[in-house]
Order: structure tokens, then C-alpha cells, then sequence
């Protein structure tokens, strides 16, 4: 398939990032390739980007659009998990030399191609999809597993951790009742119980009563937010004095964990305010770029409605 994605913010990143001849980037979520091609174009001919995606279609999108830039090694294509970000670096550069980066940008939505897919249920567009919403085709484990194999309370903790959704013991006593009777296979078949709890209200709700469920499952299939705490540290060890991080979120769990991040690396003491002298010893690494949240402007909306909830933030490393 055509493995289509329009960058969020993409002007907006690029004035952060701020990318100069001869510089080094990483692109932790290559997706179609918007952030790599506007950095390449800027680097020259010495910079170099290394762009990673979990997803094989787009590692394979990005070997068809940037033949060129991989031949000149200006562009390095991994397919792998963000998390593994220091083994990364460790197989792909050499070992002799210490590799810091100008800049890393990470976006952490999921692209046009993924919501397009029908072989994936990331989209409740599509009823007879398979419900599956793992980023990696070769994932152990789907959203049809979790909603037909674990028990109500875990998926209560799911629905309430990673989707914020007031209604999710409704919601899950119901797809425990419902599983009971059909395994639930298809997206169809998840609507289906969702909408014997949304009932009435649906008309009323300014999203999708399947909005908030699909994304928790989402996020619990591909173990998202521990991936992103897992990779902050990992990028910031990567930066070069004045190097930057760009985060573009596109809901709050993710958004907070950055948020949080960043406020922790911009402070000289984390211990609670109750001790009366420093016992961490923790010194500010980062500088915050935003200290309010960038969001699309109302242009790239219309343009692009999938950015409306998109927030951008950006440190540097001090």
C-alpha cells in the first residue's frame, strides 16, 4: 500500500531544530518521511540523518523515496523500536568514535498509512477489520487478545490508565459479556459492545464513544508510554551541548510524560520541598524552548484535521 502522512508542524519543528550544514540527526518515527526529508534538505552533503520506525511499511516507503540519500549514507534506515535507542547507535555507528546529535524530533502519532490499513483495526471506520493495532507486524500480542483474554479488572486499569474513559467498568463488563457469547475478532464487534454502554449519548458526545477505548488499547498493545519513558534519558545522553529534542504529542499521556521530563531535566534539585538541604545532587541538563505548549495553527487544521490535537514541545541541552 502507499504509505501516506502529513508531519504536524512541520515549519514550527524546523525552526527549533534549526538544522546546519554538516550536522547529525536522529528521527526516531520516520513515518513517510516528512521531518528527515526537511532536515536532509538542510544538512548538506556531511550531515547525516538516522530515521527509525517499528513499522516495516514505512522503513520500506522511506527505501523507495530517499534511494539516493541511503546510497551517500546522509540517510540510515532501522527498523526497530525507539526504546532501543543506544543499541541503535551502537550498531549503526562506529564503536571508535563518540556519535552526539545535533537534534532528535519525535512524532508520536500514529500516520495516515497506519489508520488507513484495514489488515490493522487502528480505525473504527472499517467494521470487518481484524482487531489488531500493534505498530509491528510481527507483534505477540493484539487488541483482540487483550479484550478477549483478560479479565475485567485489568481491562478497567487499560480503559481507565490509558484512555481516560469514565465509562470503562461499564465498558468492560460489557465486552467481558459480550466475549462470552462471540469472541470479539473484528473492530465491528468492539463497536458493538461500546455502543450498548454509550446507548443514547452518543449523539451528544463531541467524539466517537470508540475514541478513547481504541486508543487505550492502542497504547497497550505497543506498550507506548513506557517506550517514551524509556527513550527520553536514552536522547538526551545522545545531544550535543545545545543539541534539542522536539516532541510532537497527541494526547495527554504521552504530552505529560514529556511535560514532565523536561521539567525534571531544567531543575538543579528534585528532592521534595521538605528537605531543607540537597540530597540528589541533580544538576539542570536541559532548557526548556517552550514554556507553553506549540499547537497547529488554524490553517494547518483545516488543512490537516488529524492535527488539531498535536502539541509540540522542545528543550535543549544545557
Amino acid at each position: 500500500m502507499e504509505y501516506n502522512h502529513t508531519p504536524v508542524m512541520l515549519k514550527e519543528v524546523m525552526e527549533y531544530l534549526d538544522p546546519m550544514p554538516g550536522e547529525k540527526f536522529i528521527d526516531c518515527t520516520l513515518g513517510k518521511g516528512g521531518y528527515s526529508k526537511a532536515i536532509l534538505d538542510r544538512i548538506g552533503g556531511k550531515g547525516q540523518v538516522l530515521a527509525i520506525d517499528l513499522d516495516s511499511l514505512a522503513i520500506e516507503n522511506g527505501k523507495i523515496n530517499f534511494k539516493t540519500e541511503i546510497k551517500n549514507k546522509k540517510l540510515i534506515l532501522v527498523n526497530d523500536n525507539f526504546k532501543n535507542l543506544s543499541e541503535i547507535i551502537k550498531k549503526n555507528f562506529s564503536r571508535n568514535e563518540t556519535v552526539k546529535f545535533a537534534g532528535i524530533v519525535f512524532d508520536l502519532g500514529l500516520s495516515s498509512a497506519q489508520l488507513q490499513d484495514q489488515s490493522r483495526g487502528f480505525s473504527f471506520q472499517v467494521a470487518e477489520a481484524p482487531l489488531n493495532m500493534a505498530f509491528n507486524q510481527d507483534a505477540v500480542i493484539s487488541a483482540s487478545n487483550i479484550v478477549n483474554e483478560f479479565d475485567e479488572d485489568e481491562l478497567i486499569k487499560i480503559f481507565k490508565n490509558y484512555g481516560e474513559e469514565k465509562n470503562a467498568r461499564r465498558i468492560a463488563r460489557e465486552i467481558v459479556e459480550y466475549r462470552k457469547e462471540n469472541p470479539i475478532k473484528t473492530v465491528g464487534q468492539l463497536l458493538e459492545a461500546i455502543a450498548k454502554v454509550a446507548g443514547r449519548q452518543t449523539r451528544a458526545l463531541k467524539i466517537h464513544p470508540a475514541t478513547k477505548i481504541f486508543q487505550a488499547l492502542r497504547i497497550a498493545v505497543n506498550n507506548e508510554l513506557e517506550n517514551l519513558k524509556q527513550v527520553l534519558p536514552q536522547a538526551l545522553e545522545l545531544l550535543t551541548e545545545k543539541g534539542k529534542i522536539a516532541t510532537v504529542a497527541f494526547h495527554s499521556l504521552e504530552d505529560r510524560i514529556v511535560k514532565q521530563f523536561f521539567k525534571n531535566e531544567s531543575r538543579d534539585c528534585l528532592c521534595p520541598p521538605i528537605c531543607p538541604v540537597c540530597a540528589c545532587h541533580h544538576k539542570a541538563r536541559l532548557k526548556i524552548l517552550t514554556p507553553k505548549v506549540i499547537t497547529p495553527s488554524k490553517e494547518e487544521i483545516i488543512a490537516n484535521p488529524r492535527a488539531r490535537s498535536a502539541k509540540l514541545r522542545v528543550a535543549q541541552k544545557i
